[in-house]
């Protein structure tokens, strides 16, 4: 089913495959929390590449493979590289595929990975794609969903930048599969691409749109939450007029005391820091289950 996959995008996803990677997940994640080790991955490479900063995505990949008792080769930034020096991404991936049996790739460009895919010995992880998909991100997000019995009949607010997060992209079209109901709650200049949009309706996808995180914040069962991100922005002055927009605070969640706050990360002042302490909360809980989602996918991948 997936050996020697590419995994791009979400959509080449179906229902099926997707609860198959939560399920071994599942499996997995007494080993991801280190209570068991085993070695289902000795012998194999995953090669990071990254060409923009991460923290969760990368190291989650990272200890993903050693958890499964393989061996990790790690770029975390282009000017360490011979990309500093104006290889093309194509000659990299030729030579970096030809070091490793897999390679989980970050880039700021949309349809990198995917391109990367058609010079590559190994398969391809999109571990990013500049405002594309993050489709490593939608699986853990769909098992901390699951986690939380919430992901049949869902009721979501996806809140924040919608334009350009690669992450609620991935997600939308996830949900689709699972007869979610999607509210999307951003300023004007940040809605969800039209096109996204128009794929969703003709999917069946029930969708509701606003500016105002209160029209829906009683409705929904899961609020996830996006930070506004200045690096997409092409100009500064755009980003000023919508930076700040939305705020989950505790008073908000008064509103709906039972909602599960979920966030991609890195936040900044989009969730005030007492909603951390809350019951609410599961963004760090989210991160966390990139370890068993990730280890799932590297060992379906590697046929282990």
């Amino acid at each position: 089913m997936f050996a020697r996959r590419h995994i791009i995008s979400t959509r080449d996803f179906t229902r099926e495959e997707i609860d198959y990677i939560l399920s071994r997940a599942a499996e997995l994640e007494l080993y991801a929390r280190g209570s068991k080790t085993c070695d289902l991955l000795s012998g194999k490479i995953l090669a990071n590449l990254f060409y923009e900063p991460s923290t969760r995505t990368r190291l989650s990949f990272e200890v993903a493979m050693k958890r499964l008792g393989g061996e990790v080769i790690n770029v975390s930034s282009p000017e360490t590289t011979s990309a500093a020096k104006g290889e093309n991404l194509v000659d990299t991936i030729r030579i970096v595929s030809s070091y490793c049996d897999i390679i989980a790739l970050r880039h700021p460009k949309e349809g990198a990975s995917r391109m990367a895919t058609s010079f590559s010995a190994v398969p391809i992880i999109n571990a990013g794609d500049g405002a594309g998909h993050h489709p490593t991100q939608t699986l853990l997000d769909l098992y901390t969903i699951q986690q939380e019995q919430l992901l049949d009949s869902l009721r979501i607010a996806l809140i924040g930048d919608l334009k350009y997060g690669r992450t609620v992209h991935s997600l939308a079209y996830a949900l689709s599969l699972y007869g979610a109901k999607l509210f999307f709650i951003s300023p004007e200049a940040l809605r969800m691409p039209e096109e996204i949009k128009m794929d969703l309706i003709e999917a069946g996808v029930d969708i509701f749109e606003s500016t105002d995180l209160r029209d829906v914040i009683k409705e929904v069962d899961v609020l996830y939450m996006t930070r506004i991100q200045r690096e997409r922005f092409p100009d500064p002055t755009e980003y000023n007029k919508v930076a700040g927009t939305y705020r989950i605070t505790t008073g908000l969640l008064a509103e709906n005391p039972h909602a599960v706050i979920m966030h991609p990360l890195p936040k900044l002042d989009e969730i005030a820091a007492d909603v951390d302490e809350t019951a609410n909360a599961r963004y760090f809980t989210q991160a966390f289950y990139g370890i068993p989602v990730r280890m799932a996918v590297l060992s379906i991948l590697l046929e282990r």
